[in-house]
């Protein structure tokens, strides 16, 4: 897919192999009528879709301005997004008659979402957890282990999630008869093309779900970004509405001014990471610099590669949200909803109660919940 000067495939030669052979094999499965029937399926009677599109009154009203939906991922099996895409992922490995699925995950539930579909087919799983995560997310670790994953910890770096990614990667390159089940819209083509794929039912779901309750489209959507799937997800199927407002929210930790983020479009820096050409985290010397979020889901140093471009055009704003911000939202949502978010949702959640008030009462924004919050609770209760 074109996304203008971003994306690509800045790889070895073998592994543009492979590469190419992933793309192929894609591009026949979701023109395959078995495939998708597979495909959904799975995504109806074992993750659980349709998701809620659930109209958070209470918040709504507390906060004043337009009406806030939530798009309920957090309710899907395993508590987000991501086993959307690690469902559509394992059947094109199975497809591909592979044996072996690594990922990388720095919330834990990607890793989750990938343990539980390894699981499902009884296929081996390897999961690169850098060691800063795993201490944050400890019950995610063990659920993986639980669920039969083999959880390498990464102890390079910072021990993030750009870590996992470089461990899944430098391990790719030494085996290459692995899939390597790669979690967000990052990494090089067809990585990008392919998450966006199985996560746009969120965006195709909420559509249909708010003509159904208001007979209208939403005035804006709103999602978090680390690499950015829940939000291409959501995304995809408003970018060609015009009067549809879309943001995209990214961390900005203890403050922009404070170097401690992972805002990569505010670094507003063009650069090569995992593969791809996009926006990164790096410093004069051209180093990527280490992106830094209370959420472990968000601190990656990079964007995904159609995020860097539909940002150059001006379709979609980026904005980003403080650790503060974001609790705040988390609790006031707790409160006043009780709904428990991800961190990483808090980000957008914020974002919503920033923006609220520019709108009408009877305009509607959603906000894409993307995953529940039990996960972060050891985090929370530490800024106690």
């Amino acid at each position: 897919m074109n996304y203008g000067e971003f994306g690509g495939q800045y790889v070895p030669e073998d592994l543009k192999e492979k590469l190419n052979e992933i793309e192929s094999e894609f591009k026949k499965a979701i023109n395959d009528d078995s495939f998708i029937k597979e495909y959904l399926y799975y995504l109806k009677q074992y993750v659980g879709r349709p998701s809620p599109l659930y109209y958070a009154e209470n918040l709504s009203k507390k906060i004043g301005g337009a009406k806030i939906y939530l798009k309920r991922e957090d309710l899907n099996h395993t508590g987000s997004h991501k086993i959307n895409n690690t469902i559509g992922q394992i059947l094109l490995a199975k497809r591909m008659n592979k044996s072996h699925i690594i990922a990388e995950t720095g919330a834990g539930s990607h890793g989750t979402a990938v343990a539980t579909v390894c699981a499902l087919f009884n296929i081996k799983c390897t999961i690169f957890m850098g060691r800063e995560d795993i201490r944050r997310q400890k019950p995610n670790v063990e659920r993986m282990k639980l669920l039969g994953a083999d959880v390498q910890e990464v102890t390079s770096g910072e021990g993030t999630l750009k870590n996992a990614v470089d461990a899944a990667f430098e391990y790719l390159m030494k085996h290459q008869d692995v899939f390597y089940l790669v979690g967000s819209v990052v990494g090089p083509s067809p990585y990008p093309e392919m998450v966006k794929y199985f996560q746009k039912i969120i965006g195709e779901e909420a559509k249909k779900q708010l003509f159904k309750q208001e007979k209208k489209l939403p005035k804006a959507i709103i999602a978090c970004i680390g690499g950015g799937s829940n939000s291409m997800g959501l995304f995809a199927d408003f970018l060609d509405e015009k009067n549809v407002d879309i943001y995209g929210v990214e961390s900005a930790g203890q403050g922009l001014a404070s170097g401690k983020h992972a805002s990569a479009i505010f670094n507003n820096k063009i650069g090569i990471l995992h593969g791809m050409k996009t926006y990164i985290m790096q410093n004069e010397k051209g180093e990527i610099e280490e992106a830094y979020s209370i959420s472990a889901g968000l601190d990656y140093p990079g964007i995904g590669p159609e995020h860097a471009y539909l940002h150059s055009i001006g379709r979609v704003k980026y904005d980003s949200v403080t650790d503060t911000e974001a609790i705040e939202a988390f609790k006031l949502l707790c409160k006043s909803e009780g709904i428990i978010p991800a961190l990483e949702s808090s980000h957008a959640v914020a974002y919503a109660i920033k923006i609220a008030k520019q709108y009408n009462k009877d305009d509607v924004l959603i906000v894409n919940l993307s995953g529940r919050g039990d996960k972060d609770m050891s985090t929370i209760l530490e800024t106690e």
